[in-house]
């Protein structure tokens, strides 16, 4: 646990000192148009990545269920072809 703290303490001051020393200080002005365009980019990337991951959740999904359905009917069909055997002789 001490060790996980200092890891953490360790990785605080390195950030706080990068941003220190190489931040910049500009006198700029935002439009508040430019923050609205910046959101929905923002808010697009999140909503794509999301279809993604539900894209390719479904995909995966259906591929295993797949699988266990067609082992499902050879099982079934092993059990009518044996019982269809059994009862023609």
């Amino acid at each position: 646990m001490k060790k996980m703290i200092l890891k953490i303490t360790k990785f605080a001051y390195f950030f706080t000192a990068c941003f220190v020393m190489l931040s910049i200080h500009a006198h700029a002005y935002i439009d508040p148009s430019a923050v609205t365009y910046i959101i929905q980019a923002v808010a697009a990337a999140f909503i794509a990545i999301g279809a993604l991951i539900t894209v390719f959740r479904h995909k995966i999904f259906a591929f295993f269920k797949k699988g266990k359905k067609e082992t499902e009917k050879r099982e079934i069909h092993v059990k009518e072809d044996s019982a269809e055997d059994s009862a023609n002789e």
